[in-house]
């Protein structure tokens, strides 16, 4: 009888033992849905927004944050750009020079107020005078005639071309570097019932040029420099 009563009572122990383990434990460990180490189970309407929301997010903020600063941009444009004092330049050409000795002179002498330069030579035709002539005759004979047809008329100062070339055969009655006074000569010898002519004689010959760039035209005072007064300026292409 004894034996069967401690039987029970260890198997009532034994159920309040299970009951207590089973009911009797905290929350957290009574109700976790997973084993340890395993993540929970989330609801979609649990997560967090997207990273791409929240980054547009922060450039909606960015931007609703910049668009006073832009706007006062915009309303001043000279205080959003940083105030300099810019040089103005602008090409130019100096000359022409009769010799390269004076092209260096000036070169010399610009060269502190200038951050380029290039010199050039170009070819020009200029004028010798105006010659004053009797054309020429078919031979050198005939123009002797002629000469001294001049001198019995009391008409000095010519002379009788030979030789080869254009003007052979040719009397000169003389070269001038006024035109009026050419002009003067001839009608005084046609007046004589010569057939004198006027010409103006030309001859090509290099000039020399000086191109560049001021460091600063609206102060460049060249000149200054450059002294002779035959020297002329005027604006030319960028080099």
């Amino acid at each position: 009888m004894l034996l069967r009563l401690l039987f029970v009572l260890l198997i009532a122990l034994n159920i309040a033992v299970g009951a207590w383990l089973l009911l009797g434990q905290n929350d957290t460990h009574a109700h976790l849905p997973t084993d340890p180490g395993v993540n929970k189970l989330h609801l979609l309407s649990e997560l967090p927004p997207p990273a791409a929301s929240v980054t547009s997010s922060a450039s909606a903020t960015n931007v609703a944050a910049a668009t006073p600063a832009q706007s006062s941009s915009a309303a001043n444009p000279l205080s959003a750009q940083p105030s300099t004092n810019t040089l103005s330049y602008a090409c130019m050409a100096l000359g022409p020079f009769a010799t390269q000795e004076d092209l260096r002179v000036a070169r010399n002498a610009l060269e502190p107020q200038v951050q380029r330069m290039r010199a050039r030579q170009e070819q020009t035709t200029q004028s010798r005078g105006w010659w004053v002539y009797l054309p020429a005759t078919s031979s050198h004979a005939a123009a002797l005639a002629e000469a001294r047809q001049l001198a019995a008329k009391n008409i000095q100062d010519y002379f009788v071309i030979s030789g080869a070339g254009d003007d052979q055969n040719t009397v000169s009655l003389g070269l001038f570097k006024d035109p009026a006074n050419a002009r003067k000569r001839r009608d005084q010898i046609a007046e004589a019932g010569f057939p004198a002519q006027m010409s103006e004689r030309t001859e090509t010959v290099p000039e020399y040029w000086l191109d560049l760039i001021p460091v600063d035209s609206a102060h460049f005072d060249w000149r200054s420099r450059v002294h002779d007064t035959a020297i002329g300026s005027h604006s030319t292409g960028c080099f």
